[in-house]
């Protein structure tokens, strides 16, 4: 049995995306989550995921909201951001079927200051929903974790009432990722503060249980954002599964895996590491850093090897009178980088052991 006999091609939401993340995590493999910021990102994720027959998740960030609306637009009020996403969802949506494979739609790190892009997008899901019979996304994320413990699950709580009256995964983060990504600072941060405790985990899976089943946590162990010299943060991915254990232990399931995990830092962690994570109940492992320097790389490279026919629209080493179109035009090079990012997707998904999942 195989993805598709339990879940539908196309933009996954409610029960679907709980028996998504279930035959993951019974099976041992995760799924990688891509930052987009442009249809063309967007159609590289989805041209991997079908080359490789695997489920996939398509992220936007804040920023990646903002420019995938346009770069001209303001964003004071977070309106861009909002517009930007909800743009990304319907495209994603509108083609994501026509690649045969199943996606989760999802909204990346929201800080509590960036609450009201969360709101937008919120109140476009209950729109799509009362039209629709199911939400535009298929889940978001809070990253409350900056703030006290306490105020972290209560917020968190809170936004997964509303969630689940529409079917919406919510994932939360307990514990501090460092580095740096979309605003949000913590390469200063003490190391201490990089390991989650399995206390805390349990303090969120109280909570959130008796709200609904469909939530995922991002327990800090030792994550950091961006790519970072091997040594000045020691990963510990073992730690994962003690959480999953004290979680069992304290609701009288020893032998389960009763949690949800999210692997967030990813890039530049090495295979051992993917392995004991996704071992240990990680269903989800964002990748952006990485495939940023992908996209780049096609495009680059196209760049430097026909350089000689991109400095005028007519003339070449070819002769002074030919023309090069077929070299500038944007369909040429854009898709050199989605060419390169394509591959990069596939990796990760190796990494993670999805392939040939459907």
């Amino acid at each position: 049995m195989g993805v598709l006999d339990i879940v539908s091609p196309g933009v996954l939401t409610g029960p679907q995306v709980v028996k998504l993340f279930e035959y993951a995590r019974e099976h041992q493999f995760a799924i990688p989550a891509i930052n987009v910021t442009s249809s063309s990102t967007a159609n590289a994720v989805l041209e991997a995921a079908r080359d490789i027959k695997a489920p996939i998740i398509i992220q936007v960030s804040q920023g990646g909201s903002a420019y995938f609306a346009g770069k001209g637009l303001a964003n004071d009020k977070q309106q861009a951001s909002i517009l930007g996403a909800i743009a990304a969802a319907h495209h994603v949506r509108t083609v994501a079927k026509a690649y045969g494979v199943p996606v989760v739609m999802h909204s990346d790190h929201c800080a509590e200051k960036l609450l009201p892009w969360f709101d937008g997008m919120l109140d476009a899901d209950e729109a799509y929903h009362k039209e629709h019979g199911e939400a535009l996304f298929s889940s978001h994320m809070l990253d409350l974790s900056e703030e006290p413990k306490e105020k972290n699950i209560a917020t968190c709580a809170k936004y997964f009432e509303r969630m689940t009256k529409i079917g919406v995964w919510l994932e939360m983060e307990i514990g501090i990722t460092g580095g740096e990504e979309d605003g949000v600072d913590n390469s200063e941060v003490d190391n201490a503060s990089l390991y989650t405790q399995p206390e805390d985990i349990f303090e969120v899976y109280d909570a959130l249980s008796k709200i609904g089943p469909g939530f995922s946590i991002a327990a800090a162990f030792g994550n950091v954002h961006g790519v970072y010299k091997p040594g000045n943060v020691k990963l510990r991915p073992e730690i994962l599964a003690k959480h999953q254990e004290h979680v069992a232990q304290k609701i009288g399931k020893p032998n389960d895996k009763p949690l949800f995990l999210v692997f967030h830092g990813g890039s530049g962690s090495t295979k051992d590491e993917i392995k004991t994570a996704v071992h240990s109940g990680v269903v989800k492992m964002n990748v952006d850093t990485d495939t940023q320097f992908a996209y780049l790389v096609g495009i680059r490279d196209f760049v430097t090897k026909k350089k000689d026919y991109l400095q005028t629209q007519v003339g070449n080493p070819e002769g002074e009178d030919k023309p090069n179109k077929k070299f500038y035009d944007p369909r040429v090079w854009v898709r050199e980088g989605e060419k390169t990012l394509t591959e990069r997707v596939k990796e990760a998904c190796k990494d993670l052991g999805n392939v040939d999942r459907l």
